[in-house]
């Protein structure tokens, strides 16, 4: 496993990050009609990633697993299932994150990035994890209400208490991250080490909205989606596998899924085979090779539902990329006309 310092911290991460967002499903339903959770598939995914020297696991209070946005019966599902799974190891040994902003619950606070409600589910992560800090809370989307300096103010408390190591946002206009950062500067508080953001080789917007802004204020970038959901593993070129992101992510289909898209794919599988690699790896290696170009850290949140795809995902590291070869792949998916996005 590679190693890098996260943003402008002393702390060291895995090149890769485990993500909680999708993770492997039963394929039973709930009393909702909910796919479950399978605990028992993604405990040896995590066994896997940490022995394989993933250190970083991220996640957020709403998340479920298999949904990709949690109503108020399924969030907190996969906080609660990471608590179980992770008692089995070092605490020390991991870096863990998590997010808070998005509905917890039906009344007028239980949304937001007010001192209140941050408060409040700052203990509830910790309840449904089973640790006593976690190592970076992001705040997971804007909240226009709330004043910035209270928000600032509140999550440099939970530092100061010992109940937070690092903060980042995630989602955030670039107009805003100045904003936080300029305040935080200004005051002498804890900035964002962090910003998590869609990002892969057919979505490069960032590179022209959020990311010059973690360049500029030395912020390390996680990259969510880094495969497109799965597009970017050659996946959905043929039949739709059962159990796929596309079979539960109502939007997916609409951004990805069409004849550009395809013929882009099948293009970058084509050059997968000549470098004796997949296309997954090929995507991944372009992401880590692009942290030497644009002078930041990047760090891939892995979504994984099969062992096999965290053992292919991995082996990216392995493949070597020339400037050259780069500008092909970029060429090539620049080529890719996608819908609206779905996240």
């Amino acid at each position: 496993m590679k190693y890098v310092t996260f943003g402008p911290t002393g702390l060291t991460v895995s090149q890769f990050c485990l993500g909680a967002w999708h993770v492997p499903g039963t394929g039973a339903k709930d009393r909702f009609g909910i796919e479950e959770v399978d605990k028992e598939a993604f405990a040896k995914v995590v066994k896997r990633a940490y022995d394989l020297g993933i250190n970083f696991i991220d996640g957020a209070n709403r998340y479920h697993g298999r949904m990709s946005t949690a109503d108020l019966d399924h969030v907190g599902n996969t906080e609660r299932i990471l608590g179980q799974i992770l008692k089995g190891y070092d605490r020390e040994s991991l870096v863990i994150a998590t997010k808070v902003r998005g509905p917890m619950a039906p009344w007028p606070n239980g949304q937001g990035l007010s001192r209140k409600h941050i408060m409040w589910q700052i203990r509830e992560s910790l309840r449904r994890l089973e640790v006593d800090y976690v190592d970076l809370y992001q705040i997971h989307w804007e909240d226009p209400v709330t004043p910035k300096l209270e928000t600032l103010r509140t999550l440099n408390n939970l530092i100061d208490r010992g109940f937070v190591r690092y903060i980042g946002e995630s989602n955030h206009s670039a107009a805003d991250a100045v904003e936080f950062m300029e305040r935080a500067r200004a005051l002498d508080l804890e900035g964002f080490v962090s910003m998590q953001e869609p990002y892969n080789l057919l979505e490069r917007q960032k590179e022209f909205e959020t990311i010059p802004v973690a360049k500029k204020c030395g912020m390390a970038v996680m990259a969510y989606v880094p495969l497109a959901q799965g597009v970017l593993t050659g996946k959905y070129l043929g039949v739709t596998e059962k159990g796929s992101r596309a079979t539960y992510e109502p939007g997916m289909a609409g951004q990805y899924l069409n004849t550009d898209v395809s013929s882009a794919v099948n293009t970058l599988k084509g050059i997968a085979g000549e470098k004796g690699c997949t296309i997954a790896q090929l995507a991944l290696s372009w992401m880590i090779h692009k942290q030497e170009q644009l002078g930041i850290t990047i760090v891939p949140i892995l979504g994984i539902t099969k062992l096999s795809h965290l053992e292919d995902n991995v082996g990216a590291l392995d493949v070597k990329l020339s400037g050259d070869e780069m500008a092909r792949l970029e060429e090539v998916a620049a080529t890719a006309k996608m819908g609206k996005q779905s996240y």
